[in-house]
């Protein structure tokens, strides 16, 4: 996260070439699958990247997913930091600095509206990475409007998106969106704590008059599970920031709970992929300000034509839970293909509904029109033939004045098919006792969605496994708990998690 990432995609753009962006956390024979697919003739990289503690070192990583990759670059450009010199390849690799002192000026390259800007992996079911596909001139429509319209941001604001560039978030709303504005936008390298603390985000804003703050929900739970009674707060001057926003999973009620107490402003979830690449559903800041319903993204946002829809395809009444789906034609920004494969983009997202997209996670509209997104359709657990939401489950174990952070899969059980099994982070400081917990969380859970739900287990973890955009990984944990075989995913966050949650659970 920092300005030659952002400057290597818009140099990019002004070619007119195609980029694609590959997180730095990646094993090499990830990077290898991406290099194979998208085929580039250049590969940009910096030498190393910061970890909290640690240094990366990026080309050693480089170097044998171009030994693995049977596609092989011309060449790479290689930005020297000062925590970590790399070695360079001679024939192949060159040094930023001395490229761009010799650099000459290059003009703007027209394109066409419907030319390739970029291409940006997300992962797919059958461990293949999907590339998806965004065109020029929709998503510039798409990323002007949205900065207004969604995110009431007028030029002279400043916008911060505390994602990383290395995903859907840092493409559209770090570089993208708050440039082809005109407002300023702002690029962090750090992390929610622990750079140097629990207030590194209140820093940030003070120093730099944010007006808006886009970040992921998990990093909000982070920063209320250090610092629970909000003690950082206090020691910025936050008067600029007027808005919350969220997206990247759910926005579980609790933490815009802890948000709206603490600030006392808009705590506002939008819902949104990869795939479409800016919100489908949003409260409309810049257009109507609409009351906020813990637990809803709101409404479909312009050109998004939302529906609920059985398993069969047919429609659902208004409360009633199923896969949602956008019906077509879809809006701009959104993808058309995915990278070098028409078949698996009519397979993944086509043919379950003819004509209807499918976003692959369930939930419901309710009378005022407003949508729930209840997860993944995955995530929807079968217990004795009662479909339940495991979101709606977390929902309620996470209004526990104990619980920082929670994830509830499906077990599967000989008898009832499957039943639910949480995953519990406790607030620090707290001090009760596992079977107190538990006992408490069984009869919250009774109480508010009744005996159906069977909720009786209950696991207290220090830490859950994560994508490093903040997803937890609900299927793994699931094969972990079903004594199943697993990969671990490539974009798993720190792999040494998986070790330790089945500790706990053999101990348990």
């Amino acid at each position: 996260m920092i300005p030659q990432a952002a400057i290597a995609m818009l140099a990019c753009a002004r070619l007119g070439a195609i980029h694609s962006v590959v997180f730095g956390g990646f094993a090499a024979s990830e990077l290898a699958v991406r290099i194979d697919d998208s085929k580039p003739i250049l590969i940009m990289s910096a030498s190393c990247g910061i970890e909290v503690k640690n240094i990366i070192p990026y080309k050693p990583l480089l170097d044998s997913a171009i030994e693995i990759a049977q596609y092989k670059p011309k060449s790479c450009i290689i930005y020297q930091r000062e925590q970590h010199l790399a070695k360079l390849t001679e024939g192949r690799d060159f040094d930023w600095k001395s490229c761009c002192d010799a650099a000459i000026p290059a003009n703007c390259v027209e394109v066409n509206g419907d030319d390739v800007l970029y291409i940006l992996y997300t992962s797919g079911t059958t461990g293949k990475p999907k590339g998806i596909v965004r065109e020029n001139g929709g998503h510039a429509v798409a990323m002007k409007y949205s900065m207004s319209a969604i995110y009431d941001i007028n030029q002279e604001d400043v916008f911060w998106a505390a994602s990383d560039v290395g995903w859907i978030v840092g493409h559209s709303y770090i570089v993208y969106g708050p440039l082809i504005h005109g407002c300023t936008t702002v690029l962090y390298e750090g992390k929610p704590i622990m750079t140097p603390d629990a207030g590194a985000f209140w820093r940030v804003i003070s120093d730099h008059k944010v007006k808006a703050l886009f970040a992921a929900p998990t990093a909000f739970r982070a920063i209320k599970k250090e610092d629970p009674s909000g003690k950082f707060i206090g020691n910025y001057d936050l008067s600029s920031l007027q808005t919350f926003f969220a997206a990247g999973e759910r926005l579980d009620p609790p933490t815009y709970e802890w948000l709206t107490e603490k600030f006392n402003i808009p705590v506002i979830d939008n819902w949104w992929q990869t795939e479409t690449g800016w919100p489908i559903a949003s409260n409309l800041r810049g257009v109507e300000k609409m009351p906020i319903k813990p637990g809803s993204s709101t409404v479909p946002v312009p050109g998004f034509e939302v529906q609920i829809l059985d398993d069969e395809g047919n429609s659902l009444d208004r409360n009633q839970q199923g896969n949602i789906a956008i019906k077509l034609p879809l809006p701009p920004s959104c993808l058309n293909t995915i990278w070098g494969s028409v078949e698996r983009f009519n397979e993944t997202y086509l043919e379950a509904f003819p004509g209807y997209y499918l976003s692959g996670d369930g939930g419901y509209i309710d009378d005022d029109g407003y949508l729930f997104v209840m997860g993944r359709t995955d995530d929807v657990i079968n217990v004795s033939g009662h479909r339940l939401s495991t979101g709606e489950m977390e929902e309620i174990i996470g209004s526990h004045e104990s619980v920082a952070e929670c994830a509830v899969i499906g077990r599967s059980d000989s008898l009832k098919g499957q039943l639910p099994f949480g995953f519990v982070i406790l607030k620090s400081g707290v001090d009760i006792s596992e079977d107190e917990i538990s006992k408490n969380l069984v009869a919250l859970v009774k109480e508010k969605i009744g005996a159906v739900a069977c909720y009786k287990e209950t696991l207290i973890v220090n830490r859950l496994p994560k994508t490093r955009s903040g997803k937890i990984l609900r299927k793994t944990l699931k094969k972990i708990v079903d004594g199943e075989d697993y990969e671990v995913p490539p974009t798993i966050d720190d792999p040494n998690i998986l070790d330790e949650i089945q500790q706990e659970i053999s101990s348990h």
